[in-house]
């Protein structure tokens, strides 16, 4: 049975994943590179990205990349919000954004993109991104027939990843606490008080400092 699976949602200790002042060189606003410091060095990023060497060396190996290769297994699909798409608002005035990822983005599946100002598909690669403007459960239906099978993956950002909590929708949910304070931006877990009473919850310690959750349904 095709799961629904969220991985490497990152949150700083007072439960923020973004911050406020998303821009195009600003994809976390204020917060910077400071939620996904952990992520960003390990093997996995840079194999998903084609910029480990370039950047990090060869990659960290151990608990943080362990958690960061995860994300790619048995993976058909992905939904996400327009948000992870890129930093903008209201209608499309603008089509010539593709996205974060460059001509070969690190999906290689079809990618559904939520939003409320719906444009034509975008072909790079591998990769399709699809825009819609439905439900969640609309959303999950369509991904799973897309997915062949395998498991969809959540891609964030938080307020999209809410929305299917509140849905109960989530079956997997791979939460990283990092040690920083925020202070403001966009709340994963506003208005879900009692959401860890669906799932049974384990967490691993890394010594980078930040605390890997895992909640299975």
């Amino acid at each position: 049975m095709t799961k629904l699976r969220v991985h490497n949602l990152a949150v700083s200790i007072d439960g923020f994943a973004t911050g406020e002042g998303r821009t195009f060189e600003a994809p976390f606003g204020h917060a910077g590179q400071r939620l996904m410091g952990w992520f960003f060095p390990t093997r996995s990023f840079g194999s998903m990205s084609g910029h480990g060497d370039e950047a990090y060396g060869p990659g960290t190996t151990g608990v943080d990349d362990a958690f960061a290769a995860a994300t790619k297994v048995g993976i058909g699909a992905e939904i996400m919000g327009r948000g992870k798409f890129g930093p903008q608002t209201g209608p499309w005035e603008d089509e010539t954004w593709q996205g974060w990822w460059g001509d070969e983005p690190p999906f290689h599946s079809p990618v559904i993109v939520l939003t409320h100002y719906p444009r034509p598909d975008i072909v790079l690669g591998e990769t399709t991104f699809l825009f819609r403007n439905v439900s969640p459960q609309e959303a999950l239906a369509e991904a799973t027939e897309l997915a062949g099978g395998l498991d969809v993956r959540l891609g964030g950002g938080p307020t999209i990843v809410r929305e299917f909590l509140e849905a109960d929708l989530v079956d997997h949910m791979h939460i990283v606490v990092s040690p920083i304070v925020l202070g403001r931006g966009v709340s994963l877990w506003e208005g879900l008080e009692g959401v860890e009473e669906r799932f049974a919850v384990e967490a691993v310690a890394s010594p980078t400092g930040v605390v890997h959750y895992v909640f299975t349904r």
